[in-house]
């Protein structure tokens, strides 16, 4: 992949390769463990993507987000339907702001050098191989050196019909002292359509640098999803990313965050709604390269009816990274009792002089906390959103947004009225 496009066949017949190579997942795959091995079969979806033939105005219109944005792309079945960028002054300093496929075309050398250039450490190398045969778009996000975007830019991407096939890609370069936020929105057009997901993104963050990265992902009930996530951040940058897990039935996201500069920052947040037979795997990898860098994971699952979510994570500080600062927190609220949460953090520590921990707890809602809601005349359904919503907003509110967590926490809010 190194030398040629992904849109040339070479490419994808050499992904291809390794996809047909590589054997699915199976019970004595540690990076699989408690995963349901079931839920991965991909024949429903060999038939591949259809055309969007659906309402494109009716489609635009649901691509609502943030009332205040700084630009906008929607895909549907990995077509492009728009793209706007609202500020017509961030062109001229040399923000990029292009479709995938057309960014590799006029920036090749750029390009080359971020696409996929970490693969897939946490598991899923069948799958990514599987994406670099098959993408054909995505977003493509420059940020040259000390331009700071102050507005969000969202993307939005469908997926209509039923046994279809997406596979979205995003590769974001925020150059030196610069700062973006970029939320991605996975949505299903129609609420019940069987469908396969396998997204990519490529998250770079140069010296100095801030990024907000937040992932919504609210595919249809019986979409397969696979979304993995690498970043990397240089000396003294700043790197905070936040999944929100909403649908899809079986959906395994794996993020891994690469401090590779002095004085990098991470944060990973997560936030999870899970009921019914849905099922969510969460993968993450704290990786620390450089000395003196600082990441913190906290991830949020509430679990109702016969839901599952399975978490392994591991902080690794490589030789050599000496004062590293590094917290892994993972809190699971359990809704129900046929409801599964297992969780596994680890830690792995090559270097001295370092401070890491990392945590994990399950239980149910306190029945203090219920009965003082319930004795205000608020009915019992309602006062469990209550303290779900109080749980969860600890990680939202941390995207430092207002108007970004306050959306989020609506979103999280319209699945639990349903």
């Amino acid at each position: 992949m190194s030398t040629l496009l992904f849109t040339e066949e070479p490419a994808r017949a050499a992904a291809r390769k390794v996809f047909n190579a590589l054997p699915m997942p199976g019970r004595t795959d540690e990076s699989w463990r408690f995963a349901n091995y079931k839920a991965l079969d991909l024949t429903p979806f060999s038939q591949g993507t259809a055309p969007f033939a659906g309402d494109r105005d009716r489609l635009l219109k649901r691509s609502g987000g943030l009332a205040q944005t700084a630009g906008k792309m929607v895909f549907a079945n990995d077509e492009l339907l728009a793209r706007e960028l609202f500020n017509d002054t961030l062109a001229q300093k040399g923000v990029i702001w292009k479709p995938l496929e057309t960014a590799a075309t006029e920036h090749p050398e750029l390009f080359q050098k971020h696409f996929m250039a970490h693969g897939a450490p946490l598991g899923s190398a069948k799958f990514a191989a599987m994406h670099a045969a098959r993408v054909k778009t995505g977003t493509f996000l420059y940020v040259p050196r000390g331009v700071e975007i102050d507005l969000p830019i969202e993307v939005f991407h469908w997926l209509a019909g039923e046994g279809n096939t997406v596979f979205p890609h995003t590769l974001l370069i925020a150059e030196e002292a610069s700062k973006v936020t970029l939320v991605d929105y996975f949505l299903g057009a129609e609420p019940d359509a069987a469908a396969l997901a396998i997204g990519f993104n490529d998250l770079y963050i140069g010296a100095g640098a801030q990024l907000n990265y937040v992932c919504v992902q609210n595919w249809s009930r019986k979409t397969l999803a696979f979304q993995i996530n690498n970043t990397v951040v240089g000396r003294d940058a700043s790197a905070r990313s936040l999944n929100v897990n909403l649908g899809g039935r079986y959906a395994r996201t794996e993020s891994a965050s690469r401090l590779v500069g002095e004085g990098a920052r991470s944060d990973m947040l997560a936030v999870t709604v899970a009921d019914g037979e849905q099922e969510f795997d969460q993968r993450t990898f704290q990786d620390h390269l450089a000395p003196g860098a600082y990441s913190d994971l906290l991830y949020k699952n509430a679990l109702d009816d016969a839901s599952r979510t399975i978490f392994a994570g591991m902080i690794k500080v490589e030789p050599g990274a000496h004062r590293t600062d590094a917290y892994q927190k993972v809190r699971n609220l359990l809704l129900s009792d046929e409801a599964e949460a297992n969780s596994m953090p680890g830690l792995e520590i090559l270097a001295d002089d370092v401070r890491c921990s990392h945590g994990a707890t399950s239980g149910q809602i306190e029945a203090e906390e219920l009965f003082y809601l319930l004795a205000r005349g608020i009915p019992k359904r309602a006062a469990q959103r209550l303290i779900v919503h109080g749980f969860l907003q600890e990680a939202i509110e941390r995207i430092d947004n207002a108007p970004l967590a306050a959306r989020l926490g609506e979103l999280v809010a319209a699945k639990f009225e349903k």
